[in-house]
């Protein structure tokens, strides 16, 4: 494989200070409300699915709200579906028939958004799909809605994916030239692993990947561009689970960013209830940059272009906590120092960030700090938190709590902080 040093030309600064953004998947597969994989899952065939497109008309999308709980949640970046796996597309692209201004909703959908985001400060990411199971040469394979009719594969076999790359290259130089500076590309995805007998799944070859990306970096030289075109890339991003640990590739560790869903799905899923709770997904953003990565968090909104309460209360907790605990994420990264059972550590030089999962009683001892920390305080109300350091020569805690050199002891109060993971600030010497 040709090695291409994607990240040579990228700017990630503002990706490792920013840590915490918004995904969203919105498409068609709204209207269904059974989950944005509801095509392939149902084998909906493209004649039964255009009752989606015929009546697709989120007449209360208003993106400027979108923007504004996305900013109030403490979000700095948002990457929303340009076009999923279905094919149909959020703006006006001259390439396609199958777009946002011909269903009833009448209007292209993504300037708005880009424009709603940008004038709150946040900067924009495009999720494009590399799969379309609407376009008349992509090439039927096991992932095909309509896979198992037989007379269907026979009839499609002449569809050529050159074709298919072409109007995918062509999609992707609209997406970087009609919308000013993108900062993210987010294509999704290949699979090349899967292999039905009468049909291989696809990969760089089929997308023509080295040529796109080529492209790619010359309309947008500073662009991020995620791994999933089996080229490399930028950016690595494991997929609705957490890693133990900073993310390598070849033994080094690399630019991450975990991909997590409020309730299971991408799209809006009306039944799925199967909600994490909003100390869960804190947990989660803060679990990421104590693993030197950060945050991309999805929300599907309805067909009529809300946010569901479900999702609003999420994301509002999340802001509230974030209001007061920020500056414990945006900037930080994985500290060198080993965390107590139950707790993360985020650092951003000379300040220390100990979250603490689980409560304790009193005390968290701090091994081998000794000596280096000068001031401690709680994060959520600047409240001064005992330091307790070891004394050797009385062979004890100025407590009488028994010891070992090196080791601190952080005095707390009985009761656990008004905040939902809290926080203690530790300013090293």
């Amino acid at each position: 494989m040709t090695n291409l040093n994607l990240s040579e030309p990228t700017n990630t600064e503002w990706f490792i200070q920013d840590r915490f953004g918004l995904f969203i998947h919105w498409g068609l597969y709204s209207a269904a409300a059974r989950h944005e994989w509801v095509k392939n899952y149902e084998r909906i065939p493209d004649a039964e699915y255009q009752k989606y497109f015929d009546h697709f008309d989120p007449d209360l999308y208003d993106p400027r709200v979108w923007a504004q709980e996305a900013k109030n949640a403490g979000m700095k970046y948002a990457v929303i579906t340009t076009k999923h796996h279905e094919g149909f597309c959020l703006w006006d692209s001259a390439l396609t028939d199958y777009k946002a201004p011909n269903t009833p909703a009448r209007r292209d959908l993504l300037h708005p958004f880009v424009d709603a985001f940008r004038q709150d400060g946040l900067k924009i990411g495009f999720y494009h799909s590399l799969l379309d199971w609407h376009h008349p040469d992509f090439p039927v394979d096991g992932l095909h809605p309509q896979r198992d009719d037989v007379e269907f594969r026979q009839a499609t076999q002449g569809r050529d994916v050159r074709q298919y790359a072409a109007y995918l290259h062509g999609q992707t130089r609209e997406l970087l030239t009609q919308f000013g500076k993108i900062d993210i590309l987010w294509y999704d995805y290949s699979y090349t692993h899967l292999d039905w007998g009468w049909a291989k799944g696809k990969g760089k070859d089929d997308w023509q990947s080295e040529a796109l990306v080529k492209m790619v970096r010359e309309l947008q030289p500073g662009i991020i561009l995620n791994d999933r075109l089996e080229v490399g890339g930028n950016l690595v991003t494991p997929e609705q689970y957490q890693p133990r640990e900073w993310m390598k590739v070849n033994g080094q560790p690399v630019l991450w960013e975990a991909c997590q869903t409020l309730n299971g799905s991408w799209g809006y899923h009306r039944d799925n209830q199967n909600w994490k709770s909003t100390e869960v997904l804190i947990k989660m953003l803060i679990d990421s940059v104590s693993k030197g990565g950060n945050l991309l968090l999805n929300v599907g909104p309805n067909a009529r272009g809300e946010f569901e309460p479900k999702a609003l209360e999420r994301l509002r907790g999340i802001g509230e906590w974030m209001r007061v605990n920020g500056r414990s994420i945006y900037g930080c990264t994985a500290s060198e120092f080993t965390a107590p059972p139950d707790c993360r550590f985020t650092q951003n030089g000379k300040r220390l960030y100990l979250h603490v999962f689980s409560w304790p009683l009193r005390h968290i001892h701090l091994d081998g700090m000794g000596g280096k920390i000068a001031y401690a305080q709680l994060l959520n109300d600047a409240s001064e938190v005992k330091l307790i350091e070891y004394d050797p020569s009385r062979k004890a805690y100025l407590t009488s709590m028994s010891g070992t050199p090196g080791t601190v002891a952080l005095e707390l109060p009985i009761q656990k902080p008004e905040t939902t993971v809290p926080v203690i600030e530790l300013f090293l010497r």
